[in-house]
């Protein structure tokens, strides 16, 4: 379960009191089904993560929050005391964090994507399109540290994203080179931050009386992590939708603009793995997640189209061990069915978010078991074929594939692990008395250009290579992973002989497993 905690007392604007705000709780969605209140409809929302979520909240408006009973409030005098609340909350918490703003507009599959984020720690942020984009943040000769005065949505512009997270962050005290982002409000934090992020609260909270009114709890807590070598994420909204509400007024824009994103054909799109090869996302998931999506409003699971896949590369192994042309141009369109298949249950699982232990590993087993079961039908197709005389030969191309791409597997395995193990390379720290942020970019720039150099230099210049299109898939092909695998053995097979798919996948699989072992060695090294 995780922990949520709504925000009852949004920031006033920059250099001024506070205006009169219409809490959530009297803000009406007549746009949406039922017309809700936005505080309902938020608190509906987090009770799919969490059945009584925490809202702090300034005394005047408490009653109001208590009315409804699903909820725990709690009044808190001025901003010193939300943060001491939450740094209580963190302390107590047995799982994830999600703080959010409690006049928050927001879709259900964005919250979701949220959640579910695989970063310690990640922020929902709003670029400044106008803000300079080719410059050098840790050049100190560019630029000085400021405390911006930009503004967007209502939000300050006092966050420096860099490289996908937050490099430093600002407050009405705190100084910040070259801010480029507002921090919209979302906040996730794993629970192996929680002990930090208490302390943070807690030292920011005696540092209250430097802050303005248009200082958000986010926005503080941002910077104390940032600060304290934490790893910040961000995210954009991209095709989702979120907004903060004001009034009445603000609320019939945003239903309106939200009722014109496609919520459903996001989550789908989201279904996809982004780390797919080349294969796999211009041959398969361009249509495979309808199938995906399909499949779930008929009420198939996850594991019944695995089964189906498995079904399928057994046809195909079965087509191949005929040894004639027609068996291997069936077996070659039946194990590329087997894959588009093996590609929805996993699409299915992430769209109707049911993922199971049992799931994941007949996933995992039975690809291999699938393919291993393909090679067999193929060294048996080249045997009864009789082209290759008693078929030893073309045995021992399959059994070298087979022990080849075990290695490979193993290898695959054990980094993983290994590397789940290795502690991350910390992160440098500044103290929060200090007013800018200087040193910790000081710190930043030391560590990229130590970075630079040797190996860690070779490896920066790889993954940045990434960025262009054409090294980009070559990376992904190089490996030989699944997708490309299947359609070397269909397409090879079909056209030409066992012996020359044999030998195609034996070729590529050396050069995935040099290129993979280089690269390993030279992260371990490093």
């Amino acid at each position: 379960m995780t922990r949520v905690v709504l925000l009852g007392s949004p920031p006033g604007p920059i250099g001024s009191p506070p205006p009169a705000v219409v809490p959530p709780t009297a803000i009406t969605l007549d746009g949406l089904p039922g017309a809700p209140t936005a505080y309902g409809r938020l608190l509906g929302q987090a009770a799919t993560l969490d059945p009584r979520p925490v809202t702090l909240a300034r005394p005047a408006d408490a009653a109001a929050y208590e009315e409804h009973p699903e909820t725990t409030v709690v009044a808190c005098v001025d901003l010193a005391a939300d943060l001491r609340a939450l740094a209580e909350l963190a302390s107590s918490a047995d799982d994830n964090l999600l703080i959010l703003p409690a006049d928050a507009l927001v879709h259900d599959e964005l919250l979701y994507q949220i959640k579910t984020t695989k970063r310690g720690a990640l922020a929902l942020i709003l670029r400044d399109e106008t803000a300079e984009a080719d410059f050098d943040p840790y050049d100190q000769d560019e630029a000085v540290p400021e405390i911006g005065d930009g503004v967007l949505e209502g939000l300050p512009v006092r966050a420096g994203v860099r490289g996908g997270r937050v490099i430093s962050a600002g407050s009405a005290y705190h100084r910040v080179t070259r801010p480029n982002a507002a921090l919209l409000g979302p906040l996730h934090l794993n629970q192996r931050h929680l002990a930090t992020v208490a302390e943070t609260a807690r030292e920011l909270a005696e540092m209250a009386h430097l802050f303005g009114p248009e200082d958000d709890v986010t926005e503080l807590l941002v910077l104390g992590l940032v600060r304290r070598g934490v790893s910040v994420g961000v995210r954009g909204r991209d095709d989702l939708f979120f907004q903060r509400l004001h009034g009445p007024a603000d609320a019939a824009d945003a239903v309106r603009a939200m009722t014109a994103f496609n919520e459903d054909r996001a989550r789908l799109d989201n279904a996809v793995k982004g780390a797919d090869g080349f294969f796999t996302t211009y041959f398969v998931s361009t249509y495979s997640r309808f199938i995906a999506r399909w499949a779930a409003r008929r009420g198939l699971t996850p594991n019944q189209v695995t089964l189906i896949s498995i079904f399928l590369g057994l046809c195909a192994a079965a087509a191949f061990a005929t040894g004639g042309r027609v068996g291997y141009v069936a077996g070659g369109a039946l194990i590329y069915f087997a894959f588009v298949f093996d590609c929805v249950d996993g699409q299915l699982a992430r769209y109707a978010r049911k993922f199971g232990v049992l799931g994941a590993w007949l996933d995992a087993t039975f690809d291999r078991f699938k393919e291993y079961a393909v090679y067999v039908g193929l060294a048996v197709g080249a045997a009864v074929s009789g082209q290759f005389g008693d078929g030893q030969g073309v045995w021992d191309l399959a059994l070298t594939a087979i022990a080849l791409q075990t290695v490979k597997h193993l290898l695959d395995f054990s980094f993983g692990a290994a590397n789940r193990r290795k502690p991350p390379v910390p992160l440098p720290t500044l103290e929060l008395s200090h007013a800018d942020d200087a040193p910790l970019m000081a710190a930043l720039a030391h560590r990229r250009d130590a970075n630079s150099r040797g190996i860690r230099g070779l490896i920066r210049f790889w993954s940045r290579a990434g960025r262009f299109r054409a090294v980009h898939w070559a990376r992904k092909m190089i490996v030989f992973p699944i997708g490309e695998r299947f359609a070397a053995i269909a397409i090879v097979t079909a056209l030409f002989d066992p012996r020359i798919t044999f030998l195609t996948l034996i070729t590529w699989g050396a050069i995935a497993t040099a290129y993979t072992v280089t690269g390993r060695i030279l992260r371990s090294a490093a």
